[in-house]
């Protein structure tokens, strides 16, 4: 087999295994919004510094959304990505509260599983 024919093998194979970038955007969301409800549940001191971590890791995920949205050369429509954007700012105000135990996490775990719902949805729909 030449060293072209063990690319393209090579090459299929890992699009098979590669999740597509709304299972991995999905997952992400998931993950830190399993934590978030996990840590908000727990009232314990090393329940809240969970609550901290999971706010930081959930802050840092709308940051890179936000980055995405407003870059240059981005694909989504202007009002969703104005909408990302939007939702970045409020999820990281609200963040603050949070941490300051001004407010609790359900807004942000409730944005975070419309989130998810959408992508499952358009995961369904490709």
């Amino acid at each position: 087999m030449n060293s072209a024919a063990l690319a393209r093998t090579a090459y299929r194979q890992s699009a098979v295994i590669a999740p597509s970038e709304r299972t991995v955007e999905y997952r992400a969301f998931a993950q830190i919004t399993g934590q978030l409800a996990t840590a908000e549940q727990d009232e314990s001191h090393e329940g809240f510094l969970k609550l901290c971590h999971a706010v930081q890791q959930n802050r840092r995920l709308w940051g890179i959304l936000a980055a995405d949205a407003a870059a240059n050369g981005n694909g989504l429509p202007d009002a969703l990505r104005g909408q990302i954007v939007s939702l970045a700012d409020f999820t990281w105000k609200h963040s603050v509260k949070v941490l300051r135990k001004e407010a609790d996490a359900q807004p942000l775990i409730d944005i975070n599983t419309a989130i998810m719902r959408g992508l499952r949805g358009a995961e369904d729909e490709g």
